[in-house]
C-alpha cells in the first residue's frame, strides 16, 4: 500500500490545505477536546487537509450552498485523519458500541485518505444548524438511514430532516456520498478505488 506521513504532505501535490476552500468554516473537533473522546487527538500533527480530489468537489458544494441556500456555509468537522489516529480511536472504541461507528483500521477510513468529511450547517449568524442529534453523537436519532422511523417515534422533527437534506443537497453536488449512520460524514469518489489507487496519510 502507498503512504506518506502526515508530516509531509504539505509539500506533496496532491493535497490543499481546508483554509484555501472559499465558502467553508473549519473547526476540527479532534484537534481540540470537544470531541467524543474528551481529548486532543490530533495532538502536533496538522489534519487541515484534504486531498485535491475532494477539496474540489467541497468547493463545489460551498458555491452550490450558497447560491442555493444565501447566507449558509459548510462547517468542516474533520478532514483529513492520519492512520496512526485511527487506530488511537480504534483501541478506545473497540469492544463497546461506539465500535460501529468507526471504521476498523485494518480495513482503513476513507478519512485517512483525505478523501472524506465530517461537516455541518452555519446559518447566517454563524450559528450551527440543529440537526436532531451532535456530531459524533453514536444514538439511532444521527442515523439518515432511520430518518422516518426517528421521526414517528418523536425523537427528531421535520426541521431536522430539512436541514440534513439541505446538507445532503450541497455534499451530493460536489461528488460526496453519505452513510447510513451519520448524518455528519461524506465520502469523496468511490471508496473502493480509493482505498485501491490512493496513498493512505500515516
Amino acid at each position: 500500500m502507498k503512504s506518506i506521513r502526515v508530516e509531509d504532505i504539505a509539500s506533496h501535490p496532491s493535497f490543499r490545505r481546508l483554509d484555501s476552500i472559499a465558502g467553508i468554516a473549519v473547526d476540527l473537533r479532534y484537534a481540540g477536546s470537544n470531541n467524543f473522546d474528551g481529548r486532543v487527538l490530533y495532538e502536533g500533527i496538522d489534519c487541515a487537509w484534504l486531498r485535491v480530489e475532494a477539496a474540489q468537489g467541497l468547493a463545489a458544494s460551498a458555491a452550490w450552498l450558497a447560491a442555493h441556500h444565501p447566507g449558509h456555509r459548510l462547517l468542516v468537522l474533520d478532514a483529513l485523519r492520519p492512520q496512526r489516529v485511527q487506530e488511537a480511536i480504534w483501541r478506545d472504541v473497540q469492544g463497546t458500541q461506539a465500535q460501529i461507528y468507526f471504521a476498523d483500521p485494518v480495513r482503513g477510513s476513507i478519512h485517512s485518505y483525505g478523501m472524506a468529511v465530517d461537516v455541518t450547517l452555519l446559518d447566517a449568524r454563524n450559528r450551527e444548524l440543529d440537526m436532531g442529534s451532535g456530531f459524533d453523537e453514536m444514538s439511532l436519532r444521527s442515523h439518515p438511514a432511520l430518518e422516518a422511523e426517528q421521526l414517528a417515534a418523536g425523537h427528531i422533527v421535520q426541521r431536522h430532516i430539512e436541514a440534513r437534506e439541505m446538507l445532503r443537497a450541497a455534499m451530493h453536488h460536489g461528488g460526496f456520498r453519505g452513510i447510513p449512520t451519520e448524518w455528519w460524514h461524506f465520502n469523496h469518489g468511490d471508496v473502493a478505488r480509493v482505498r485501491r489507487e490512493f496513498m493512505r496519510v500515516e
